[in-house]
């Protein structure tokens, strides 16, 4: 049998079978796996154990430290918490109990923290947001929050969350703002947030508390408000809607409000449409009080003080304006409607008010040229020696709005001034005011204002007036007198400049003039007290030995001012039987007189009393002093009439000085040099002022349709023409000389 060729494989030697394991260069021999894997397996489940003791007994507390950290260093203050919770998930929700803020640098003094609270929950979803649809918090829930806000005198405040050291960052401009967050439910417990603002002499609490959605009923935020608030106490009760339904812009957001500050009291009602993008209000504010000026601290626009108001008007608002419209109510007894414009955002606050009044009385108005409005305001001024008010304009209020303001009164009740209606359109730009028109009806005339006044910088006003006086009814400009009958017009100019800082130092300080002329026309005895500005009555005509029943021909004042002191160019007053000339000074820096009349008869008169008449003392109650002439006159009479009884009237006969042109002289000297620096020109009828062809029996003449006004003096007058005649029974001529001797 042939051998075989191929024999069977001897069995691997020791060697060879160590060299095969060994060797790692040959290919086809690998370590076996076995022992890996079962180290990996051991390595697995020592981890799968850790992660189960980990999730067992994981613990959020551990980051405390960190969050500590980072929040203290975001916020430039100390801040710490007792314990963190948090819940992963998509929508993940996170609480920390305890929070603790301290306050910032500068105002450890405070005896409160800055902020704190028992516990503190703010939900994320976080889905939305990585999935860029923006953020969304479903929860934000605050137990027992507290806050101290303080703003020192000086400007500092512990709210500004900035680095002290850290220099001013670039604004940057077109940046458009971060969208607001999409909010759920706001649930906040026992709120209580103080607020003191030294600038504003403000120290108050803010309690804050949220009611659940129920049945029938609507979350709500409830705020409630006690303390000081500019000075005065505040107390306030507020209810509006949750922040969820502050974001549903199909569904009204409603506000229900009231606050009392001190005596103002306010409520707001009603709701407002979509309010985050302005799409307007349902909202009726209502608002009473016994001064607008104490409205300043809450609305932050100053407003002159006005007597006790009460009004209600609708509020609206857009993203750049707030809106009081259609409002109407009360000041004092006046009323008071129409609408104001806000701007809050402009720097100065910019207003525009238009008002108007179907029934004013000018006393409510009063604090509007710094008097103090209402009657027990005046019966004080009435007691003081100063007439003049001079309560300080406020400079800084002023700087604080731009405003326009018209005013559109139609019918002035007012028993001590005549007017008829108020037309006013006044603008405050940079603290300047310029008074465009202050118009006052009287009649058929007119008395307008118009002027400046621009600040400097010493809180003073640098002024420039003009008042002018046209065709004005001297009829009705009496009527408070209810003495004056007749017809007559006044006419003229009267100029301001100066420089203070309220209506007594304006004048006091002022130079000018007043250049009046009356047409003929009316009774003397109630013209010329108020012509003059002095409340004393038939003493001071009795004084200048007119009669009290006068036919007024003419009266002429043309005085110049300067620094203050009101000098006299011209002062003229005819009536049908004297002529009546003045000088001297008034001083308005301290309201007093120095003043004298001379009074001659026009004609032959008895039982006058003739010469000049000193008027000294303050303004509100000066002395009349009789001269010289006057006094020997008197006594020369008293003397005869011991003496020898039948001469006793003749130290009161006149023989008249004649009437000649002494009014035509005047009303040239105040058409040619007027004092006011304008001159009266056609103030006083409806063509430029002349003087009549009988001038020379001292009339002024006027315009042709009040030739049919002249009056013949009425039964007064005839009583008094006859009383000053030839015809007299000794009895009738010793009772009146008795009673003149009595008057002077």
């Amino acid at each position: 049998m042939a051998p075989r060729s191929n024999r069977v494989a001897s069995p691997e030697s020791k060697k060879e079978k160590a060299a095969r394991v060994t060797d790692p260069g040959t290919p086809s021999q690998k370590r076996p796996r076995r022992p890996v894997r079962r180290a990996l397996a051991i390595v697995s489940g020592v981890l799968a154990v850790l992660i189960v003791l980990l999730i067992l007994f994981w613990n959020w507390d551990w980051f405390v430290p960190l969050v500590n950290r980072r929040a203290s260093a975001a916020l430039h203050r100390p801040v710490s918490i007792a314990h963190l919770h948090v819940s992963p998930g998509f929508t993940t929700t996170v609480s920390v109990d305890d929070l603790r803020i301290e306050q910032p640098k500068g105002f450890e003094k405070e005896k409160e923290l800055f902020a704190s609270a028992r516990k503190a929950t703010v939900s994320f979803n976080v889905w939305r947001y990585l999935t860029g649809k923006g953020i969304e918090v479903p929860l934000i829930a605050l137990d027992t929050p507290k806050g101290d806000i303080v703003s020192l005198a000086d400007g500092r405040n512990n709210y500004t969350f900035s680095d002290p050291d850290a220099k001013p960052a670039k604004a940057t401009s077109g940046s458009d703002p971060a969208p607001l967050p999409k909010i759920g439910e706001v649930s906040i417990t026992g709120g209580d947030i103080r607020v003191a603002l030294a600038k504003l002499a403000t120290d108050m609490h803010v309690l804050i508390h949220t009611t659940p959605e129920e049945k029938g009923k609507d979350a709500t935020i409830v705020v409630d408000l006690k303390g000081r608030y500019t000075r005065a106490p505040i107390t306030g009760h507020i209810v509006s809607g949750s922040l969820l339904a502050l974001t549903d812009s199909d569904k009204p957001y409603p506000v229900d409000a009231r606050i009392e500050n001190g005596p103002t009291y306010m409520t707001l009602k009603g709701s407002v449409n979509d309010p985050l993008h302005f799409k307007g209000t349902k909202l009726v504010l209502h608002f009473a009080g016994p001064d607008m000026a104490l409205l300043y601290g809450l609305t932050g626009i100053p407003i002159p003080h006005t007597p006790a108001y009460n009004v209600s008007g609708h509020l609206d608002y857009t993203a750049t304006q707030i809106r009081f419209t259609d409002f109407s109510g009360k000041m004092g007894s006046s009323d008071i409607g129409g609408t104001i414009s806000v701007e809050p955002r402009e720097k100065p606050m910019k207003v525009d008010a238009a008002l108007h009044s179907r029934n004013v009385d000018l006393k409510d108005l009063g604090g509007f040229i710094g008097a103090k409005p209402g009657d027990q305001e005046s019966r004080k001024a009435k007691k003081s020696d100063r007439i003049l008010p001079s309560t300080p304009i406020n400079v800084p209020k002023l700087n604080a709005v731009n405003a326009h303001l018209t005013y559109d009164g139609k019918h002035i009740e007012n028993r001590d001034m005549p007017l008829d209606d108020i037309v006013a359109d006044i603008t405050i730009h940079d603290g300047a005011i310029t008074i465009g028109k202050l118009d006052f009806a009287v009649g058929n005339g007119t008395l307008a204002m118009s002027g400046a006044l621009d600040p400097t910088k010493n809180d003073q006003f640098k002024t420039h007036f003009k008042v002018d006086v046209s065709r004005l009814s001297i009829q009705r400009l009496m009527k408070a007198t209810h003495t004056f009958k007749g017809e007559g017009t006044l006419g003229g100019h009267v100029t301001l400049s100066s420089t203070g800082n309220s209506i007594a130092s304006l004048l006091g300080n002022g130079d000018g003039g007043v250049t009046l002329v009356v047409d003929h026309g009316g009774d003397v005895s109630a013209l010329l007290p108020d012509l003059m500005g002095l409340k004393v009555g038939s003493a001071i005509l009795s004084a200048l030995g007119i009669p009290q029943r006068s036919d007024l021909r003419c009266f002429v004042a043309d005085m110049p001012l300067r620094n203050g002191i009101l000098s006299t160019n011209s002062f003229l007053l005819m009536t049908n039987n004297t002529r009546t000339l003045g000088g001297g000074t008034v001083n308005l820096r301290n309201e007093t007189l120095d003043y004298h009349v001379t009074t001659r008869s026009t004609g032959f008169n008895v039982l006058s009393f003739p010469g000049r008449v000193n008027i000294s003392g303050p303004l509100a109650s000066p002395d009349i002093v009789p001269g010289a002439e006057i006094v020997g006159r008197a006594a020369a009479t008293a003397a005869l009439a011991v003496a020898f009884p039948p001469a006793v009237l003749l130290p009161t006969i006149q023989f008249g000085v004649g009437k000649g042109s002494a009014c035509e002289d005047a009303l040239k000297q105040a058409d040619t040099h007027p004092a006011a620096g304008v001159k009266p020109g056609a103030t006083t009828g409806s063509g430029k002022a002349t003087v009549s062809p009988s001038a020379s029996s001292g009339a002024h003449g006027a315009h042709p349709s009040h030739g049919k006004h002249r009056h013949n003096g009425g039964n007064a007058h005839g009583k008094n023409a006859h009383a000053n005649g030839k015809h007299l029974t000794p009895e009738q001529i010793h009772a009146v000389w008795e009673k003149r001797l009595k008057q002077n």
